[in-house]
């Protein structure tokens, strides 16, 4: 509840009401998930010595991922939450943890799931009439390594085609040192090669998918390049037997 407080005049102000705790299902979202921090940075672009010319040398942002969602999320979004979380409770999955947190943000709806419940998410929201996501985009890698415990990220965006085109996203985590999440294959036929491809540049695992192999990268090719800790590797140039090394590992210009 909100308090009344008195002013010099004998006035009441309305004091601010404490902000929404945002639950799935009446379930409140962990405390670690409601914003999850990513990492802190000074400067605009990066450079930690006298390089930096930009003048933006003092500037420092923290970088965090966006918070969970408080009811109402507007639009179609609370509709589609609704009758996700009805249909797990049918199945005998409890909403609250198969739905980590739900997040709004640029008018787009994400959901983070529970890696081990992505299967009985995906079911639901390509059979149920009200839901009807039927085709899947594709899913992508994101490599948070300062994220301990869920530096790896799963994107899977899914439209729904007989709703006028909603789309949404589901996101899942897991960790570098179990880099492991269902594939949906089973679900969506089409995500096949998606998933084949973040495997081979991400690294990460898609369980049960039918040949995970590489796409870009030769068979016998040892680590995922598009993670960020992977080593940006020099440019051999075809004068003097110069080599224009990594940008990470440039002489310093102090």
């Amino acid at each position: 509840m909100s308090e009344t407080t008195p002013t010099a005049e004998g006035a009441q102000l309305q004091a601010p009401a404490e902000p929404a705790v945002p639950e799935i299902a009446g379930t409140p979202v962990r405390p670690e998930l409601r914003v999850e921090v990513i990492s802190s940075h000074t400067g605009q672009f990066g450079a930690s010595d006298a390089g930096d010319t930009t003048g933006y040398g003092g500037h420092s942002q923290v970088v965090t991922l966006a918070p969970a969602a408080s009811r109402p999320y507007g639009e179609w979004f609370d509709d589609v939450v609704d009758h996700l979380i009805e249909d797990l409770t049918e199945a005998g999955v409890d909403p609250a943890r198969a739905i980590e947190k739900v997040v709004i943000e640029h008018g787009e709806l994400t959901l983070f799931i529970a890696r081990e419940h992505l299967l009985d998410v995906a079911l639901p929201l390509r059979d149920d009439q009200d839901l009807r996501f039927e085709l899947c985009l594709g899913v992508s890698g994101v490599h948070y390594p300062q994220l301990a415990g869920r530096e790896l990220h799963a994107c899977i965006q899914l439209m729904s085609l007989t709703h006028g085109g909603r789309q949404l996203r589901l996101q899942v985590t897991c960790p570098e040192s179990d880099p492991h999440v269902p594939s949906i294959v089973s679900v969506y036929p089409g995500n096949d090669w998606h998933e084949r491809e973040t495997w081979d540049l991400m690294g990460i695992v898609f369980d049960g998918h039918p040949a995970l192999t590489r796409t870009a990268m030769p068979d016998d090719w040892v680590g995922h390049p598009q993670r960020k800790d992977y080593p940006l590797g020099g440019i051999p140039v075809e004068y003097k037997g110069a080599t224009t090394p990594p940008a990470d590992t440039r002489r310093s210009y102090r």
